[in-house]
């Protein structure tokens, strides 16, 4: 009974937070993380006051485009905008432009006293999604020019100038 209450709790699944964010590049590394904490719930079963603690301790990521990875323990954590775009424990490379949406799944063990008792353990554990976060996936041109703008200002790849279509 207590594992089907402890699933029915508002236990929050953390929140996603991804590098670079909205949009990434495709075919560059995207640095996702989680953030969640330990919560604690108060509630009722047959009449006896139940004190509820659950803890995350494992991580599921859908990426939006048919690719997870977990459930494993790594929340993964923030880059330094220098290094965004580095492989990480999280991240995902993206092969195709358009937008994802990314969903975690944030697995809590739990564990539950009785009246004041000692702290017993939740079987099996709890699983909470978190609401999707979109990630916009775009492509980028790269273009190599020999004019220098200040000698001829009218040189492609200077501001002002159009760049040929692709």
């Amino acid at each position: 009974m207590i594992q089907s209450e402890f699933q029915k709790l508002p236990v929050a699944a953390g929140t996603v937070t991804a590098q670079p964010s909205p949009h990434t590049l495709r075919g560059a590394e995207t640095n996702f993380f989680a953030d969640s904490a330990e919560q604690q719930f108060d509630i009722t079963i047959l009449a006896q006051k139940v004190h509820v603690v659950a803890t995350p301790v494992q991580y599921t990521w859908n990426y939006g485009d048919g690719t997870t990875f977990g459930p494993q323990q790594s929340a993964g954590g923030p880059l330094p905008q220098d290094r965004w775009g580095e492989k990480t424990r999280t991240s995902h490379v993206y092969t195709q432009t358009g937008d994802y949406q990314v969903v975690l799944t944030t697995h809590f063990q739990g564990t539950y006293s009785v009246n004041n008792g000692p702290p017993l353990p939740i079987p099996g554990q709890g699983q909470f999604s978190s609401p999707p976060q979109t990630i916009s996936v775009w492509r980028s041109i790269t273009r190599n020019y020999a004019d220098d703008c200040i000698a001829n200002p009218q040189g492609q790849g200077c501001p002002g100038v159009t760049a040929p279509a692709p």
